[in-house]
């Protein structure tokens, strides 16, 4: 494990008082924005669902048999006490969620076209752009394995950033695994801007989990070996490199390995990143090698992608074992 800055574990004082619960050990523990999800199923026809990167991780996790939590706001509104709904359902602890009733929940919309699924979002001002470094949940950080943060937590709003980048180090100083995706969404910030911030998280990384189109932009390289390597010398002892139908490219231990995809009758991509994220970490926490975390976390993403919506198409252990 890399050496790590020592300067978070001085500031965890400070925030132990706002952490009432009692401690938990969690496998994952995800921070950033959950949204109210809206699938465009045919012309104006809409299926409402759930979606926002971290949330669908940590159901990814816990429907495949992780401990996972969630850290954010909400809204205090309908679409928040869904949202709180859902995790119940799904096993994921929403212990560190905190209402704002100042803030709505935010929201977003999949539109399906010729060249692929377009996003459009209403989040502006939300009730997790609203998080701030001095409520984290330190205890449960420092209680988890792995602590995942994305790229979308530092676009959303300055203070979100503060707590993304917060949330690393406390889990790095402690010991802790810190897992990044990048998440590259150019609507919430200029590439330059983008870059740099996400430069910074890598550093404080041990897990980079980039998609092939955001890392291009990041880097500026095409090939995967080669963007997998820039990844390496900004930090990730671990790079997992997704490829949508060709699988995910793994650099470990000075190798990069290619893991072929599977082939499925896709039909929509939505949260398939996501999957793989939440499937990736929760086969590391059972003990198992990069190598076959990734080949495991490739074929539910695959599994993922033949329904529509970023949650309901997840799978179990149980669609897991069935192939």
């Amino acid at each position: 494990m890399k050496a790590r800055p020592n300067t978070a574990i001085s500031q965890t004082a400070a925030y132990r008082a706002t952490i009432t619960d009692p401690m938990r050990d969690f496998d994952i523990i995800c921070i950033g924005e959950p949204l109210i999800e809206f699938n465009q199923i045919n012309g104006t026809e809409w299926h409402q669902g759930f979606g926002g990167d971290v949330s669908n991780v940590a159901i990814a996790a816990a429907r495949l048999g992780a401990r996972s939590a969630i850290a954010t706001r909400l809204g205090d509104d309908g679409f928040g006490q869904e949202l709180r709904n859902l995790w119940t359902r799904e096993g994921v602890d929403a212990s560190y969620v905190a209402t704002d009733a100042s803030a709505p929940t935010g929201l977003y919309f999949v539109r399906h076209e010729l060249n692929g699924h377009r996003f459009e979002y209403r989040r502006a001002g939300s009730a997790a752009s609203r998080m701030t470094a001095d409520t984290l949940p330190v205890e449960a950080i420092l209680s988890a394995q792995f602590t995942h943060v994305s790229g979308i937590t530092l676009a959303i709003s300055a203070s979100a950033r503060d707590a993304g980048l917060e949330a690393m180090r406390i889990a790095g100083a402690a010991g802790r695994q810190v897992s990044f995706d990048p998440n590259l969404r150019l609507a919430l910030w200029p590439l330059e801007e983008a870059r740099y911030e996400i430069t910074q998280a890598l550093g404080l990384a041990d897990i980079a989990l980039p998609g092939l189109d955001d890392a291009r932009q990041i880097t500026g390289l095409d090939a995967p070996e080669d963007i997998v390597r820039a990844f390496h010398e900004m930090g990730p002892e671990v790079v997992a490199l997704t490829l949508g139908e060709e699988g995910a490219l793994l650099g470990h231990a000075g190798t990069i390995t290619h893991i072929p995809g599977v082939p499925v009758p896709a039909v929509d991509a939505t949260g398939a990143g996501d999957c793989f994220d939440g499937a990736f970490l929760t086969r590391l926490s059972k003990g198992d090698a990069p190598e076959a975390a990734c080949r495991y976390a490739v074929a539910a993403s695959a599994l993922s992608v033949q329904g529509y919506g970023a949650v309901g198409p997840l799978p179990t252990v149980a669609d897991m074992s069935a192939g």
